[in-house]
Formats: C-alpha cells, structure tokens, sequence
C-alpha cells in the first residue's frame, strides 16, 4: 500500500501497522541515516579499531551483537516482527533442463503483496531426496525489467546450483522484475528485509529441502541483502555476500541505508559488523580492486575474522579478493561462490565440470525474461 506522506513523497506502507505503525517521511539529512560512502577510508579504519575495543572474547561479542541485531530490526521497522500470514503461493509452467528444471513461483509476504521468483530444482526427480536450498539475492541495474533474476549471471548460477543438487529461488527485490512497488521510497529496506524472511518460510515449506541447509547470495545491493538477513535470520547456514562488504560505504540506495539500521541513540555498527554477526556460520566474502571493497583484505576480512576466532571458526570465513576485477557476479565469482557452497552445503560440483574439471557454465540454457515471468498479460 501506498500513502502520502507529510512532504508529499509516495511512503511504501505494505508492513504498516504489522511493525509500529505507519512511518512518516523522513526529512532530509536524517542524523541517523549513513547513505553512500558516509565515512573516509581512514575513518572506517578507526571506527573498526573503536569496536573492537567494545569486546575480548565470545561473550562480549555476544552481548554486542544482540545490540547491532536489536538496532537492525528497530531501525527497519521490524521490531516486533509482522505476523507470518500465508504465502498463497503460485507456481506456473514448470520446464525440465539438462540436470534441473525452471518454474515461475510467487509467494505473499503480506496479504495482496506477491514476491515474484523463479524456482530451479534438480531435474528429474529423485523420490523421497532432501536438497539444500539457496537464495539468490540480486543488485541494481538501469534497467529494472530487464535485470535482476532474469539476468545471465543469475540464471548461470542458478541453474549450475540446481545441477549441483540446491534448490534454487532466485526473488526479484523490491521494484525490480515483477515488483510494481516503487523502488527509492522510505520502507523499502523494511519491505525487502521482510520479503527475504518470508523467502526463507516459502523455501522451507517446500517438501524436498532440508531445512538445516541452507544457504544465500547475491552482488552489490544483493550482497546488502545477503549479510542483512543472515544477521537477523539464522536460518542462513552459509551466506557468500559479494561485492558490497564495506567498513565506509553502505549502500547509495534507500533499500540499504535508507532507514537507521546502522547508527541510533542505542548503538552504531556498520556493514563489516553486520556481516559478522553471520559468525560462526561459514561465510566467504568476495571483494574487488575497483570498487568500495578494494579494502576487504586489509581492513573488513581481519575484523571477520577476529569474531569467528572468538568462536573458535576461523576456518568458515573465507575471503576471495580479485584485485584486478569490477563490481559485478562475473564468472570468477560465481566460481568462487559455487565452490564455497558446494563445500558447505554438500552439493555435487562434478556434476557441473567438463572433463577436465573446470565449471561447465554452457551446461545452463538461458532463458528469455518472457519465459520467466510468473504474471502473463491475462
């Protein structure tokens, strides 16, 4: 639902009411708000070092994690948590590929608001077969309609996870695919926060997947998604956030940074601290030289793994840095991706390489965005 807000602006309402009420515009220059790159390098630097000093061991990671996770859901709007009305799912069309199979899916995260998804599942059919399941998370394109799930990069690796034994739910983001609701209004990062813990509920409902394994990915603003819902979900066994870890930048869009998740009058925290609270559920990040996660390997990925230490996990995270790369799920880091999940979540990687052992990613049939659309002209 939509409403005017006090400025005039268009404020996405669908969870109004189920989390403290509608929620007027924000003004501009929110103090609490940390958009873009709200820190130097330095500065995120010294702030890391000024956390660090907040806690010595498990316990005391413990306690300050409970704060940031509090502060993530106050600040989203999602303390308490809404009410988990049913889904309503519609499936359509399903179509067996070489290994796996395609179906366009929706669910309800809200009454009357569907998420629309495509489902990938091993092909055929194995009778009574528990898979691990994985949520494909994407980023920002300039074309909304034509990116997305329905993009080469997702459905390669969708298709390749599915292969591999996962199933597969690759969701479209708020405003993005089959998403009408606008996308840079205050709520949307409630909305997608919320839509990604109902993802998780349509994906273990399903009958074949075993719900202790399960994992989540996705680039850039999907990245956000991805270390956002492992932090507050701890359904997410294994989560490979790419591209967007990042002690300064959080995020240009209101979907990441557009609510007060990171700093309140109770607590302050930033990307590389929300990521952690993964621990110690294996966790690979994969960073770049060309865009804000050139630092991970100096900056953000020792933090990581101080707080996996604490837990005596400093072996499940990992970081694959590709300095001489750009900001995207290219095909080095859906290997890298692929590979790390396989590991954790028990998936059959031969079954995607070719006879000398390298990813076979020819073996995924792409697939027209009209093919993949779950709601048709009728």
């Amino acid at each position: 639902m939509l409403r005017r807000g006090r400025t005039g602006a268009l404020v996405l309402c669908a969870l109004a009411g189920a989390a403290g009420g509608e929620e007027p515009a924000r003004p501009a220059g929110d103090p609490w708000l940390t958009p873009g790159a709200y820190y130097t390098e330095e500065q995120a630097r010294e702030n890391l070092a000024r956390f660090r000093k907040t806690w010595s061991d498990r316990p005391g990671w413990e306690r300050r994690a409970r704060t940031i996770r509090e502060g993530i859901l106050r600040g989203a709007g999602l303390e308490p948590l809404p009410e988990r009305t049913p889904l309503a799912p519609i499936r359509r069309g399903e179509r067996p590929r070489d290994g796996y199979s395609v179906e366009n899916v929706a669910f309800e995260s809200r009454p009357g608001f569907p998420v629309a998804a495509n489902l990938y599942r091993p092909w055929p059919r194995r009778e009574g077969a528990r898979h691990p399941a994985v949520l494909l998370a994407h980023g920002h394109a300039r074309d909304p309609a034509a990116a997305g799930r329905f993009h080469e990069s997702k459905q390669r690796l969708a298709g390749l996870l599915a292969r591999a034994g996962a199933v597969v739910l690759a969701f479209d983001m708020v405003g993005y695919g089959e998403s009408g609701q606008p996308h840079r209004t205050d709520g949307v990062l409630r909305l997608q926060l919320w839509n990604g813990i109902r993802a998780l509920d349509f994906v273990q409902s399903l009958p074949e997947v075993d719900p202790a394994r399960i994992g989540m990915t996705g680039e850039s603003g999907g990245g956000t998604q991805t270390f956002l819902l492992a932090a507050v979900d701890p359904r997410v066994g294994v989560s490979v956030p790419v591209v967007m870890v990042s002690a300064h930048f959080y995020g240009g869009c209101v979907c990441e940074s557009g609510l007060p998740i990171h700093r309140s009058p109770r607590h302050e925290t930033n990307n590389a601290e929300i990521a952690a609270l993964a621990a110690p559920r294996p966790q690979l990040v994969v960073s770049v030289g060309a865009d804000w996660t050139k630092n991970v390997p100096e900056v953000e990925y020792p933090y990581l793994r101080e707080v996996y230490r604490a837990f005596g996990a400093e072996a499940l995270v990992e970081n694959v840095h590709l300095a001489a790369e750009e900001h995207d799920y290219g095909p080095s880091k859906r290997a890298a991706a692929l590979a790390f999940l396989g590991r954790h979540l028990g998936l059959d990687l031969a079954a995607i390489r070719d006879a000398r052992g390298a990813l076979d990613e020819g073996l995924v049939a792409l697939q027209p965005r009209d093919a993949l659309l779950v709601f048709g002209p009728e």
